[in-house]
């Protein structure tokens, strides 16, 4: 009895690309599975007390002009563009950035501002990638101090919901707003100027 003849070279080897080419095409279909079930929306929040009033942290807020003094991002572009629009304070001011990308490119608006209460800004991303994101500063009377609150929150697309598979929202942004924070907190603590006049 003879054996059946191997097949030809040729074949083999499309037999091996074949079943390479499926076993990838099985993974990527499984990657786009685990994607799609990722959570379309994110939240990431920061607090932090402050020893003053509610009114003077609210004023750091509600003033796009102030925020260069405790933005976690005014100081990663030395040369960045920055225009201010709209009201020069409270709702309907507007902040737009153009810079290197480490900060890119963007729009916040005040969209709502309640008095020492609430501060809420419409974040638009154009570059390095476009998306939206509704930022609130909310301030908490404590006895002599305040809580701070930042929180953001948005809607990841799919290619948002990839990224987040290696680097969530809360990593990737959480740290800046501690920094902010901080900034913030040194900014409205610090003892007022004072000034002395020579006899």
């Amino acid at each position: 009895m003879t054996e059946p003849a191997a097949p030809p070279p040729k074949r083999k080897k499309r037999r091996i690309l074949m079943f390479i080419l499926l076993d990838l095409l099985a993974l990527i279909v499984i990657l786009v599975i685990v994607i799609a079930l990722q959570p379309s929306e994110y939240r990431v929040a920061r607090s932090l007390p402050m020893v003053a009033p509610p009114a003077d942290v609210f004023a750091q807020v509600n003033d796009f002009h102030r925020w260069d003094a405790w933005s976690p991002w005014a100081k990663l572009d030395p040369n960045m563009k920055t225009t201010f629009s709209g009201e020069t304070s409270g709702k309907g001011a507007a902040y737009s950035w153009v810079g290197n990308k480490d900060v890119g490119e963007g729009r916040m608006t005040i969209i709502e501002s309640r008095p020492n209460d609430l501060v809420r800004v419409n974040l638009e991303f154009l570059k390095p990638f476009a998306s939206t994101a509704l930022t609130d500063f909310t301030f908490k009377p404590q006895g002599d101090k305040t809580l701070v609150t930042w929180t953001m929150t948005g809607h990841n697309n799919f290619i948002g919901k990839a990224f987040c598979l290696f680097m969530s929202m809360d990593k990737m942004i959480g740290g800046d707003f501690e920094k902010g924070l901080a900034a913030m907190k040194s900014v409205v603590e610090r003892p007022p100027a004072t000034t002395t006049q020579g006899k």
